[in-house]
């Protein structure tokens, strides 16, 4: 719809215009009426009106096709003047108005214009003398003056607007909003289909952002992906309210027309839309930027500017807010949010695709013309909206294929889709992506083939080491509408840009599968994998396998790939006691790509990987359900490493020297039930953040000393077999950047050193614990429960509450910073090795200092048990009694 919306409701019925004329020629032909008539004509409201002079020559008969016209039309505006009973045309006019009125349900407006309605009504004045003068008149049938006075006695009594002394400017404005707004109404009841989902969007858009009654002027953006439906509310918008603007303008397909026309023919268009004029003379844009600014500055006008991708466009159309009067509202509608707020839009209204109910009823509508599918047919719809998924622009497309169509053919249709999509609207939605660089086109494509539903922030590494640029070209994608962030920071795109994405990779090659860069289709990559026809041009690979199987490959089968960046081998959704992966290599594998950042392999199925394979380049080895016993040996230089995650391996028996690899910021190893060693180089790892090592059974030493670790290994209270934890330094897990206990039950928490205690519970053998430099500020009462823990380092601390020994017969030694703080209890009780280690007193008593202890243990709140009946001699401030 554009500013003949109005026009199309006629045409859709027996009704040719929307509202007939009548008038004096002598008293209003260029003056009211004529301003009525092209204020009429400029709101698209399609008027018929008299231009024949000859037609009411003295003499002549009423043309047959006028009172054909009166027929054809919704509305008559009868624009009673001084003279208008004088003239008979205008009384045989009037005459058949009245009849229409009653047979056709024609709508009369009466316009008294310079008279008196009681004139009118009562026939008196001016009236009486012009009909005093038909009766004399011989050539008229006094009948037919009877029949004259009946209708205007009739249409006088009908409610009007009296013209006399005011603005005739607001009086014409009158008229249009009452006959637009009923039209309005009209052309809503007769064409539903077209407005399915669209009553909400309009009124929250008119309620929240265009309140005609705020004065000053107002921007609104409207953005959203391609085919959205946004071209759509921007019109429903502009023809609920244009009628109440001075002027106003629909500008379509701004983007296309600068390409095809250029800025200046848009200026125009929008010019003569505005002012009312045909010829404009303007050469160049700023020629037509001075003509707007100036020209509009003083009038209250609506524009909307369709499908705007350039801040030039805006700048040769719509300047800034000085251009134009108060009350003016400017609607913007763009893929690229940046773009809208770049050009300081005062509000921005995101256009979301429809839920499933609108989309099938706008889907039977266009398919069926009524709100439900036909019987038979309504599994088959619903799949039709299901690929559409809620986007309006491929219901419309899908629809024209598929309306009075057999069931056998949608079928066909649909299975046709699954395997090729539809070029009408894959065409409209890469009109954003072909607007990219370079790099936001791969990496829009890698996301469409390889990282949609991921994390954003888990990613992100990889994205960099691809030379994407995430922080800054993933928020130019969520601009141009091409991706969204969803709930917990997840990358999503609709699913047909997503299948645009896949759709714009298989053209890469259409016949040399091998010839693809990215190949994610299983049939296709098992193809190019057992019958070895890769090439260097591959460089992602992401095999999803929908059921339980296992192909066996060649040696070779990536000795051809020699780009291969990113690799992914698994199962949609792998069984809960799966062992083995999709992929078996029963000769082994003697290559992999050197430029690998990411494998990903579920059931790795060989013991190492190959000795060729360079990991320099390496960002995240993933390799769950693995047979590998051994990563690699010796020091590898793996500066790029950040992850490593070897869960379910059985055959994993210590992890390699990971010296080289300083930047890993986490290993996950869960449940390697034969891991018994991690190697001393993790505790040199200042940003490792997370380290996972839930049910290793087999694991009796695990040292953190001096790691960044900031997620507390995962259930450690299944290391039964546990005999040192050492977290010393480890600062991250007092900090409030600790995010969970274990993977397997994640929480928020701002008490870190409760997670520790549950850490600590059930650790039955433990014998030492060191938690020195850990700015623990509690000692845990968990303590109490290790029994056997035989040493426990605290040193570096700051304590502000108490410690709580009571019942640990083994703890001998206990390492605490002489200037420790106490501020409350210190608690030893039946601690006998402890107490009778002469070389903790003065150190003791020095973390008490002058306080005086009693055998009692009462002191000024603060209480110290101690085995016996005295306090022992190394206590330097003895006092017996109470002081």
């Amino acid at each position: 719809m554009s500013t003949q919306t109005a026009s199309s409701s006629s045409s859709s019925s027996s009704l040719k215009y929307d509202v007939f004329l009548s008038f004096c020629r002598v008293d209003t032909f260029k003056n009211f009426t004529d301003h009525l008539y092209i204020a009429l004509r400029q709101k698209g409201i399609i008027t018929f009106r008299d231009d024949d002079d000859e037609i009411l020559e003295q003499g002549k008969y009423i043309s047959s096709q006028l009172l054909k016209a009166i027929e054809e039309s919704k509305y008559a505006i009868i624009v009673l003047s001084t003279n208008y009973a004088s003239s008979r045309w205008c009384l045989i006019e009037l005459a058949k108005i009245v009849e229409c009125m009653k047979v056709t349900g024609l709508i009369v407006l009466p316009v008294f214009y310079h008279v008196d309605p009681s004139h009118v009504r009562n026939q008196t004045g001016t009236v009486a003398e012009a009909f005093a003068k038909h009766e004399k008149d011989p050539k008229i049938n006094i009948k037919d003056v009877q029949a004259w006075k009946d209708a205007l006695k009739e249409v006088g009594n009908i409610s009007g607007w009296h013209v006399n002394d005011s603005h005739e400017s607001s009086d014409i404005q009158q008229i249009l909003k009452r006959i637009f707004s009923e039209l309005n109404f009209k052309f809503s009841s007769i064409f539903p289909k077209g407005l399915v989902g669209m009553d909400s969007r309009v009124k929250e858009v008119l309620d929240s952002y265009l309140d005609e009654g705020s004065g000053g002027v107002c921007f609104v953006g409207i953005c959203g992906m391609g085919g959205m439906g946004k071209t759509t509310l921007a019109q429903e918008i502009y023809r609920r309210i244009f009628v109440n603007f001075e002027a106003s303008s629909f500008i379509d397909n701004v983007r296309e027309e600068t390409r095809n026309r250029g800025l200046v023919s848009l200026q125009k268009q929008l010019i003569s839309k505005i002012l009312m004029e045909c010829e404009t003379n303007i050469w160049t844009k700023s020629d037509g930027i001075e003509v707007i600014g100036n020209m509009v500055r003083n009038k209250k006008v609506l524009i909307i500017l369709d499908d705007v991708d350039g801040e030039e466009q805006l700048e040769a159309l719509a300047g800034n807010h000085d251009w134009f009067g108060s009350g003016s509202r400017i609607i913007v509608t763009s893929r690229d949010s940046h773009l809208l707020r770049r050009f300081d839009m005062n509000f921005i209204y995101t256009v979301k695709q429809l839920n499933n109910d609108d989309a099938l009823k706008l889907f039977s509508w266009r398919a069926f013309k009524k709100p439900d599918p036909k019987e038979n047919y309504v599994d088959l719809s619903q799949d039709f909206v299901n690929y559409a998924n809620g986007l309006p622009l491929a219901l419309k497309v899908l629809c024209s294929l598929l309306f009075d169509k057999e069931i056998d053919e949608w079928n066909s249709a649909l299975d046709k889709l699954k395997v090729e999509p539809d070029k009408n609207f894959l065409d409209i939605l890469k009109i954003s992506y072909d607007g990219l660089t370079n790099a936001q086109k791969e990496l829009f494509l890698d996301i469409a083939c390889f990282f949609k539903g991921e994390n954003k922030d888990c990613i992100k590494d990889i994205l960099k080491s691809f030379g994407y640029y995430p922080d800054y070209n993933i928020g130019v994608l969520i601009d141009k509408s091409l991706i969204t962030i969803e709930q917990a920071e997840t990358i999503w795109m609709h699913d047909l840009l997503q299948e645009m994405g896949q759709e714009i990779v298989s053209q890469e090659s259409p016949k040399e599968l091998g010839r693809r860069r990215r190949l994610l289709h299983y049939e296709d990559i098992l193809f190019v994998l057992k019958n070895n026809i890769g090439t260097e041009v591959v460089e992602g690979i992401k095999l999803n396998t929908p059921i339980e199987i296992e192909e066996h490959l060649s040696v070779e089968a990536f000795s051809k790939m020699t780009n291969l960046r990113f690799l992914k081998i698994g199962y949609v959704q792998p069984p809960l006691d799966l062992i083995r992966g999709p992929i078996q290599l029963p000769q082994g594998l003697n290559y992999l790509s050197n430029e690998l950042r990411v494998i990903d392999w579920h059931g790795y199925p060989l013991k190492s990987l190959p000795t060729s394979f360079q990991r320099n380049k390496l960002v995240e080895l993933r390799m769950h359900c693995s047979d590998i016993k051994q990563l690699w040996k010796g020091i590898m230089i793996l500066n790029e490493l950040k992850l490593i995650d070897l869960s379910d391996s059985q055959n994993l028996i210590e992890t390699p020297n990971l010296s080289g690899a300083p930047n890993l910021k986490q290993l996950i190893l869960r449940r390697c039930t034969r891991l018994y060693k991690i190697h001393a180089s993790l505790r040199d790892h200042k940003r490792l953040i997370l380290l996972d090592v839930s049910k290793c059974k087999r694991l009796s030493k695990l040292c953190l000393s001096g790691t960044a670790i900031l997620h507390q290994p995962s259930s450690v209270v299944h290391l039964k077999n546990l005999k040192m934890l050492s977290i010393s330094g480890c600062v991250g897990l007092s900090s409030n950047k600790l995010m969970r206990f274990t993977l397997m039950q994640p929480r928020r928490s701002p008490d870190p050193m409760g997670m520790l205690v549950r850490s600590l519970i059930g650790l039955c053998f433990l014998t030492t614990l060191d938690l020195s430099y850990c700015n623990v500020q509690t000692i845990p009462n968990v303590l109490g429960c290790l029994s056997s823990l035989k040493r426990l380092n605290l040193r570096g601390n700051n304590f502000v509450e108490f410690i709580d020994a009571i019942m640990c017969t083994s703890l001998e030694t206990l390492s605490l910073r002489v200037e420790s703080d106490f501020g409350q209890k210190f608690h030893l009780l039946n601690c006998d090795k402890l107490i009778k280690n002469q070389g903790y007193g003065d150190l003791v008593s020095t973390m008490l200092g002058p306080y005086i202890i009693n055998t009692q243990g009462q002191q000024d709140g603060y209480f110290v048990t101690i085995p016996g009946s005295e306090i022992p001699k190394w206590f330097s401030h003895q006092n017996v009694g109470v002081q």
